[in-house]
């Protein structure tokens, strides 16, 4: 998910009465959230191709929760320690084992909040590099961030009432607004996982150009929890299309394309063992290339990755997400020159690791 849903998570964590048992519960809370993102900026140090390979890594992995957790509590602690130890509430001190264990639990909600998109996590990183989706929320998520914001605002306005006419506050607010605010969360999860199930079974249940599907899935759009993008792999080609859960009706829209499985070359079988071939192909669901033969041919040729679970969203938005599509370029000799990717001036190609 976005990182605003992830923030918020974390503060209706905190409201939701953890708040409660300890100072600094909700700022630890909310910073934890967000904490396992902290691979994006450190891996664009060494590169686009190894943000890529280590994007949703270790700090997005059962083991690397409590690393997180153990760096968030200690700029929460350094704060503390800078605004010399103050605190709004004198009687509720900090404790700093259970924050640590607050920080815990809010990055296990970034990993789970992660897995329901379809870009997916890998929980068991480093003995696993398997790859976990539900596929049930898009990237961006408007009801739920409405239901988190509304969450966190409604008891300031309560709040705000009560001050003007005199009312005496009694302990944190916001209690009963932010567990009913995660509880929506977890029904419109429900809602999104049963449409799911219903768009994959009726794409499962038809044939394609007279070819029956090995294998479906659906994957959700903006806003609309009813239509879904799908993608359909059969023995020869692969099918994009879409899907009403509600009726339920595939390709309603008289949409459907057809994308029929390259044939392997020396050329791809190079490319895909590349470091960013490789890497591709361990995250990609749906999979397919593209060559495109240089002129003059003694530059080689450019092999294209995409994953056809993105083929159908915006180009501008794939590249806002890291570049979801990757290519490579090989010399004539089968020799990869490195990996590629566009620029307002053109292409430029980046060295594999190793040939720096």
């Amino acid at each position: 998910m976005e990182p605003i849903t992830h923030f918020l998570t974390g503060a209706c964590l905190g409201r939701a009465g953890f708040n409660r048992k300890t100072a600094l519960a909700t700022l630890t809370l909310t910073l934890a959230a967000e904490a396992p993102d902290l691979d994006i900026p450190a891996g664009m140090i060494r590169g686009s191709a190894f943000t890529f390979a280590h994007h949703r890594g270790f700090t997005h992995s059962f083991l690397g929760v409590p690393l997180d957790a153990l760096v968030v509590v200690g700029f929460v602690y350094s704060l503390w320690r800078i605004r010399g130890r103050k605190i709004k509430d004198s009687k509720l001190p900090p404790r700093w084992g259970l924050l640590f264990l607050y920080a815990c639990l809010a990055g296990l909600s970034h990993i789970l909040l992660d897995f329901t998109n379809n870009y997916g996590v890998r929980p068991w990183w480093p003995f696993s590099e398997k790859w976990y989706s539900w596929d049930i929320v898009f990237i961006v998520e408007p009801v739920m961030l409405g239901l988190l914001i509304l969450g966190l605002i409604v008891p300031l306005l309560f709040g705000l009432i009560d001050k003007e006419i005199g009312a005496r506050p009694h302990g944190p607010r916001g209690r009963f607004a932010a567990t009913l605010a995660l509880t929506g969360v977890a029904l419109m999860w429900g809602v999104r996982d049963y449409e799911h199930r219903r768009a994959v079974h009726a794409l499962e249940a038809r044939t394609y150009n007279g070819s029956d599907p090995l294998r479906a899935a659906a994957y959700p759009k903006l806003i609309d929890p009813f239509h879904w993008e799908a993608v359909v792999e059969t023995p020869t080609f692969f099918a994009l299309t879409s899907v009403d859960s509600l009726a339920p009706e595939v390709d309603p829209e008289g949409n459907l394309e057809i994308r029929y499985k390259p044939e392997e070359t020396p050329v791809t079988l190079a490319a895909k063992n590349s470091y960013i071939g490789r890497v591709f192909l361990d995250w990609a669901q749906y999979p397919i290339t593209e060559t495109e033969a240089l002129q003059p041919p003694q530059q080689g040729s450019i092999v294209l990755f995409q994953d056809l679970r993105y083929a159908r969203i915006p180009r501008t938005l794939t590249r806002r997400r890291g570049g979801l599509r990757k290519a490579v370029k090989i010399d004539r000799n089968l020799r990869v020159v490195g990996d590629v990717y566009e620029t307002k001036k053109g292409q430029v190609v980046v060295p594999e690791p190793g040939q720096r």
